[in-house]
């Protein structure tokens, strides 16, 4: 295969809602390209895009592919992508590792949800967009609607290039407003031939061609002064004025195709290997040390890995898009994630499961590479040298959770391997072994994709597993000042154990004054804080230690087996057994024994004096509260409020944001389960949102009550 130069390599990533023909317009664009010799249907399972199992089985790309093709002495590096938002990593990774993102619209239902949500990824990451209607040979065809619809949806960018003669079956002309000329197809697509006008569509191509030339000549003030002074552009200057526009997201063109037909497709890949932007024309990336990474093909040798995937028979596969120089096989480097040295063995270009060895890949495009020991997803490889990575792609956070179980005990630690290596091909997929809960916890995009993750379970690695209701991670701690004291006292021949703990615990605020003085049954007790250690818990909060002793009652040697008593305690709160936190000690007096005081006596009286204090500080529930950000069509926004309303949701503030309202809340995580299921059901999937922890705060009463009931059922059943 051909090696290819900056400036002769194009990277797409289609995108758009889960059936509007991506899949089919990568086929099309690799026939073209003579990468395959057959164009492949979903229908007959034989396309090089999707050619998982899962994919078969569920008729939609689950999991974005790498694909190339050449045309008129380039590269085009396609990433086809899934249409679904549950599986909106693979959409994110790819408009990462691309320059311009191709949104597919299927012209029968116009802009649809996933289109939407796309469009937002899209521009959230600065990307140019072209917009492709698709399947006009279809009998419902609506090309006007759909325009209409897209520019409600994406705003007056919305710039057609091309508009259908005779949409609907049948469907063989294409009206090219750029070149004024109408493209005619046979019957199996492919090369158009290229004729006049018709008369009776010249008017209409006329008034488009003029609303081309206008939005071209408002990307550039040069083309500005030429349009005013001449009242046209020559095609040439449109061009130049829409890859500007293109590039600063000032225009999105509009193309027509039938992808199953082949029909606008050759077309549609002339603009994107003449116009589309490459890396050079690109913002430039930054790496970790806050420097801008120059495409310099004559630069030291630098790759990003945007994504990891694990084939059958072959191992780990990473993908990557080289960002300096140029690599070569065998090539020595450095992973600068985990400082790890790796050689590229062998590079291959990707259309599929199909790979194409190499011998060199230049600066702009995208390989695959087989073997590497320590290298997965969002990882940096550079030549010696270059002691930095990128900032790599920011995934969404998980909006789903779900406790997992293997059917089979012996089943386990087998379930924990292929775990990582789901989250290895699927970074938003989130494992998490919770001590605390004694479950592992899959964190996801949504109740669709883990389900589709297990599957891979079942079906793939052969392991029976099932899904349970996550617990909560609650935590515990008290409400008021409470004193206990305990003597641990043990003979039974040879050494016994002797240690005696007085204490005092009071809730802990950030700020607060230690206590000098507490009174307790008519006795006042006063406290002097010699020393204190402020310990940061591990599942949050704090854990002040106050050592009062005066006059040696308790030697200072056995301060440190009290507060490690305490921490036993403090991981086992009397409730629900959940953590304890923001609670602060005073160990005030106690008693010591000669011969028989040690350690472990005074561990365990210190655990004891603290367990029955903290009992009798009116002990609370504190649970997980997230912060919760919400973007909702107009006319759902009512429901979805009254649907946080029922949740415990509090709502704090809403604002609008290009045809979504953005509600602000703040919900428990206990009300959030099956959350992403439930909204999608009230706004026909049009919502999206984002949740963050923010703080624990005081369970109410009854809350508090059902949880403990529901506790000690559980601790009775076991």
């Amino acid at each position: 295969m051909k090696t290819y130069q900056i400036d002769q390599i194009k990277n797409i990533a289609i995108i758009g809602n889960s059936g509007s023909g991506k899949t089919i317009l990568a086929e099309a664009m690799l026939f073209n390209g003579g990468i395959i010799e057959r164009r492949g249907t979903i229908e007959g399972q034989n396309t090089v895009s999707d050619y998982r199992p899962i994919e078969h089985e569920n008729g939609n790309s689950i999991f974005s592919t790498v694909l190339y093709t050449e045309f008129q002495n380039k590269k085009i590096n396609i990433l086809d992508t899934p249409g679904l938002d549950d599986f909106s990593g693979g959409v994110i990774s790819s408009l990462y590792a691309a320059d311009t993102a191709v949104m597919t619209i299927n012209v029968q239902n116009g802009v649809e949800v996933g289109s939407e949500i796309h469009f937002r990824h899209a521009e959230k990451v600065h990307k140019p967009l072209i917009l492709v209607i698709n399947g006009l040979d279809h009998e419902k065809s609506h090309f006007e609607k759909a325009v209409e619809m897209m520019k409600e949806r994406f705003g007056n960018n919305v710039t057609l290039v091309q508009y259908p003669v005779n949409e609907g079956v049948g469907f063989n002309s294409i009206i090219d407003v750029l070149g004024m000329k109408m493209l005619q197809y046979q019957k199996d697509g492919g090369a158009a031939k290229v004729v006049d006008i018709p008369a009776d569509q010249k008017n209409k191509a006329e008034e488009l061609h003029n609303a081309l030339v206008e939005k071209a000549a408002e990307s550039d003030e040069s083309l500005m002064e030429l349009f005013f002074a001449n009242d046209k552009l020559t095609e040439e200057e449109i061009r130049k004025g829409i890859a500007k526009g293109l590039l600063t997201r000032a225009m999105f063109p509009v193309f027509c195709t039938s992808g199953k037909n082949n029909i606008g497709v050759e077309r549609l890949m002339e603009f994107i290997v003449s116009e589309a932007p490459s890396i050079t024309d690109m913002p430039v990336p930054k790496n970790s040390k806050g420097n801008e990474v120059k495409p310099n093909p004559a630069g030291p040798a630098s790759v990003y890995v945007f994504k990891s995937s694990i084939e059958e028979h072959i191992g780990e596969i990473n993908y990557y898009r080289v960002y300096s120089g140029k690599i070569t096989e065998n090539l020595d480097v450095i992973n600068y994630n985990n400082s790890t040295k790796e050689r590229l063995s062998q590079l291959f270009v990707c259309a599929g499961k199909n790979r194409t060895r190499v011998p060199e890949l230049h600066t702009g495009d995208i390989g695959a590479i087989v073997k590497l020991k320590n290298t997965k997803t969002d990882h940096t490889l550079n030549v010696s040298g270059n002691d930095w990575r990128y900032e790599g792609v920011r995934f969404p956070d998980p909006k789903y959770r779900t406790a997992i179980k293997a059917q089979s005990e012996s089943d386990d630690e087998k379930l924990g391997e292929a775990l990582n290596k789901l989250h290895l091909e699927d970074p938003t997929i989130i494992i998490e072994y919770s001590k605390e809960l004694k479950q592992i916890i899959v964190h996801g995009q949504g109740e669709y994709h883990l389900n589709i993750m297990k599957w891979h379970l079942d079906n793939i690695y052969k392991i029976p597993t099932n899904f349970n209701p996550p617990k909560i991670p609650y935590r515990e701690t008290i409400t008021k000042a409470a004193q206990a004291d305990y003597r641990h006292k043990k003979q039974s021949g040879g050494a016994g154990q002797f240690g005696e703990v007085h204490m005092i615990i009071e809730p802990y605020v950030e700020g607060s004054p230690e206590l000098t003085m507490q009174k307790f049954g008519g006795k006042e007790i006063k406290l002097s804080v010699r020393n204190k250690d402020e310990i940061d818990l591990d599942w949050g909060g704090k854990l002040i230690y106050c050592n009062c002793i005066v006059g040696g009652s308790i030697d200072a040697r056995f301060m440190p087996a009290i507060l490690k008593g305490i921490m036993e305690k403090m991981e086992v709160g009397p409730l629900t057994g959940s953590y304890a936190r923001d609670i602060r000690v005073y160990v005030y007096d106690g008693k010591m024994h000669p011969v028989d005081s040690n350690e472990i006596s005074f561990r365990l009286a210190g655990r004891n004096a603290f367990s029955q204090a903290f009992k009798n500080a009116n002990p609370k529930i504190l649970e997980p509260v997230y912060d919760v950000e919400i973007m909702v069509p107009s006319d759902r926004m009512g429901d979805v409020i009254s649907d946080l309303q029922g949740r415990r949701g509090m709502v704090l503030g809403m604002a609008s944001e290009k045809r979504f309202e953005v509600i602000k809340a703040r919900v428990p995580l206990a009300e959030m389960n099956k959350y992403s299921t439930a909204l999608s059901s009230i706004t026909g999937g049009r919502a999206m949102y984002t949740m963050k922890f923010a703080e624990y705060v005081q369970v109410p009463g009854d809350v508090q009550e059902a949880v403990i009931k529901a506790y000690t059922e559980e601790e009775e059943e076991e």
